[in-house]
């Protein structure tokens, strides 16, 4: 009988990591990464006085007055890295966002062992507050701590697929992404009733993302398989693990891609960290045949290193405005004009 997954679970992972785990706390999590995409995770071995460090560190940044903050934009208006805002349609400020790159630059990547043929993906610097001297050195360290949890998670989901975690190729060198979210308070008075969506419903392209949340209100927001949507309640410890849509390439479907969204309330900004692991970017995932049934694969193969190279056009083409995209044309920096009544 297949558990049905009705709410996003917490996951102890101190127990289903066990060689001896409860079959009945490994059915919760396969149910939960089969039809949601998404867990809470607890005793996950991040140190707690990492994540509270770097967040009182960003923090401290992204509670600079605006005027500063605009200093800290990509000087090459690169859309991850550095700070950026993002006003809605009608210049209202639904999030700010400070992007870190896995690598200072091309050089640093190309001493780390990622290939020539993508170390452009990282010619565009990171941006390091002068404010705040010590936030690269922790900013990295959380960075590496959230993407070596995911690498154990990663290992558990294939044990509770019933595969060896060889038979997923992530390669030795995976790519990752890391961005802060702040979502401010929402003061407008919105007269549909529906929820004021601050981040639009959508699902990861990573293989795993893991996130921490901080705030008075559980904003995140996950789909279920009936399509309605659940909060993701604040717990304290608790980090958030969601399947992206390269996991689900691989499984051909068997694992669900975790969608999810923002929605704004609360009385304070509410606060997301989050990495975004993926494989190798020499790594190309495609449906693996232990997952492909009589009706064949029903995913396209995806090009890691190809899509990485290409991700700054592409979303250009889809959100960007005329301003943004003459300023990544020139190289100069870009901050979105906020409405400030």
């Amino acid at each position: 009988m297949t558990t049905e997954a009705t709410t996003v679970p917490v996951i102890d992972l101190a127990v289903v990591l066990r060689d001896d785990a409860p079959e009945s706390a490994l059915a919760e999590l396969r149910a939960a990464i089969e039809q949601i995409g998404i867990v809470q995770v607890v005793n996950h071995d991040v140190p707690p006085d990492l994540i509270a460090d770097f967040h009182r560190r960003i923090g401290r940044i992204l509670d600079l007055p605006r005027a500063e903050k605009a200093a800290l934009a990509s000087p090459t208006a690169h859309p991850y890295r550095g700070w950026r805002q993002w006003p809605d349609d009608f210049g209202r400020l639904e999030l700010e966002r400070f992007s870190i790159g896995q690598f200072d630059n091309a050089d640093d990547a190309r001493a780390a062992g990622v290939p020539d043929r993508y170390a452009d993906v990282f010619a565009h610097a990171n941006v390091w507050p002068p404010q705040e001297p010590g936030l690269r050195e922790v900013a990295f360290a959380y960075q590496e701590a959230l993407h070596g949890l995911a690498l154990r998670v990663f290992g558990l989901y294939a044990r509770v697929l019933g595969v060896p975690g060889s038979t997923f190729p992530i390669g030795e060198r995976q790519y990752t992404t890391f961005v802060v979210n702040n979502y401010p308070t929402w003061t407008y008075d919105d007269s549909a009733g529906d929820d004021k969506l601050l981040l639009l419903e959508h699902a990861d392209n990573s293989v795993l993302t893991v996130l921490h949340q901080e705030g008075d209100y559980a904003g995140l927001q996950a789909q279920l398989p009936d399509g309605s949507w659940s909060p993701v309640p604040i717990i304290p410890g608790a980090l958030q693990v969601f399947t992206g849509s390269l996991f689900t390439r691989w499984t051909n479907g068997r694992l669900s891609p975790g969608r999810h969204r923002v929605a704004a309330g609360g009385t304070v900004t509410r606060r997301s960290s989050a990495v975004f692991v993926y494989p190798s970017l020499d790594t190309v995932v495609e449906p693996l045949s232990e997952f492909i049934g009589a009706d064949g694969p029903e995913f396209e193969p995806y090009d890691v290193g190809g899509e990485a190279q290409r991700a700054v056009e592409d979303y250009l083409k889809v959100f960007g405005r005329p301003e943004q995209v003459a300023a990544w044309r020139e190289g100069r920096p870009y901050v979105a004009a906020v409405n400030e009544s």
